[in-house]
């Protein structure tokens, strides 16, 4: 950076912060925070509610921010190397020119944010805004770590990220024109729809990406890894939806009949995704879904009771509210997965007998469960990294199964 910013204390810091959040929640004595070219670097503002703060050319190195609320924040052309935003929120925030270089942005929701050029008005360093000249600012993040975070609808265009960790990101609709994406990990990242035209994929592994929608003849894919990464569904997968429709309708016929008409649905390897949104709330117990693609599939609500779930893929899949009592998801892929609020307890089978949950070796990492019933669920080998869940919900036996995942991963 070509220009000296005044430095604040970590005091000084916190009564504008406090003056902010007053500001966000209605109560008296609220101002909004408005620092420009202000050297913050290294103080701590995690957990606070930033939303609209503006830091406009502010150097925030090896800050922290986990967890903060950021949402239509300012950060335009701020000096973010290092810094921390963990599990932050910054919907819609303006990062044009942005430097994230070596930042963390783990799980955070950077929702339509926007990292494209920025243009900054830079002060003299000693006559001040008497003489101002203007300065692009290339938005970069090489090296910035985003895996599991949310950067659905982002502007990323020209953007650098030279070896940066995009893995099990939500990139559904990103623009990426241009983007220097070089030997960066792409891996279980979910770009349904997302626009790759000019942009450097040279060495970037995208391993079991998503890549529905996605033109990647358009980017140079030089030396890139898409083993088993997912296109979209086949002119024949497509071609069965209504039939498979039907049959999700007669399987719901059987369940609210009470198994006088209709019979169970029967989807092992089926390509569900051409379906839309058309299983939200439908009642399909004893479904059999084995090694299914349901991947950012609409299933609000469903009810899958004693389903056989075997190996599907559900990364993505909104899953809120859905009753999965007794359902069988061994080696399932729930990467992304939304199951707020969702039943994934026992199911009663007679008057002393249950049929719990089995999660044997399935991938959570980094699923929404907040609200969600784990009773007695088995989790034995489950990866569960940076999944949201509340582990006082969790039996110690639960506890254990997932602390042994965690340590055989490490290994």
């Amino acid at each position: 950076m070509s220009f000296v910013r005044r430095p604040l204390s970590q005091g000084d810091l916190d009564l504008f912060l406090a003056a902010h959040e007053r500001l966000v929640e209605g109560r008296p004595g609220g101002r909004r925070l408005a620092l420009k070219f202000v050297d913050l670097n290294g103080l701590d503002l995690s957990g606070r509610n930033l939303t609209d703060a503006d830091f406009t050319g502010c150097a925030l190195e090896n800050a922290r921010l986990t967890g903060a609320c950021l949402n239509g924040a300012v950060l335009f052309c701020c000096d973010l190397r290092g810094a921390d935003f963990t599990g932050a929120r910054l919907v819609r925030a303006d990062l044009r020119g942005a430097c994230l270089r070596g930042a963390s942005l783990t799980d955070a929701d950077l929702t339509r944010a926007d990292f494209r050029e920025g243009v900054i008005a830079v002060p003299h360093a000693t006559r001040g805004l008497a003489a101002v000249k203007h300065e692009k600012r290339q938005g970069i993040a090489d090296g910035a770590t985003f895996a599991g975070a949310t950067l659905d609808g982002i502007h990323f265009e020209g953007v650098t990220a030279f070896k940066a960790d995009f893995s099990d990101c939500s990139m559904r609709g990103a623009t990426l024109k241009g983007a220097n994406l070089k030997d960066a990990n792409l891996s279980g990242a979910m770009l349904e729809d997302a626009t790759v035209e000019g942009a450097n994929l040279d060495g970037a592994r995208l391993t079991g990406a998503i890549l529905t929608g996605v033109a990647v003849e358009r980017a140079t894919t030089n030396r890139a890894d898409m083993t088993g990464a997912l296109r979209a569904p086949t002119p024949d997968a497509r071609s069965r939806a209504d039939a498979l429709t039907e049959q999700a309708l007669d399987a719901n016929a059987w369940a609210e009949s009470g198994g006088v008409f209709g019979a169970p649905a029967a989807f092992d390897g089926e390509d569900l995704r051409p379906l839309g949104g058309r299983l939200a709330g439908l009642k399909l117990p004893g479904l059999s879904g084995k090694h299914a693609c349901l991947a950012g599939m609409d299933l609000r609500g469903v009810g899958l009771q004693g389903a056989s779930l075997e190996g599907a893929d559900l990364r993505g899949a909104d899953l809120r509210g859905a009753d999965l009592r007794g359902s069988r998801l061994n080696g399932a892929l729930l990467n992304k997965a939304d199951l707020r609020g969702a039943n994934l307890g026992a199911l009663a089978i007679g008057r002393d007998r249950s049929m719990p949950v089995v999660l044997v070796e399935a991938s959570l990492r980094y699923a929404r469960l907040e609200g969600a019933v784990l009773d007695g669920a088995r989790l034995d080998g489950a990866d569960v990294s940076g999944a949201r869940i509340d582990a006082t919900g969790l039996s110690e036996d639960q506890q254990r199964a997932i602390g042994r995942a965690a340590r055989a991963e490490a290994a």
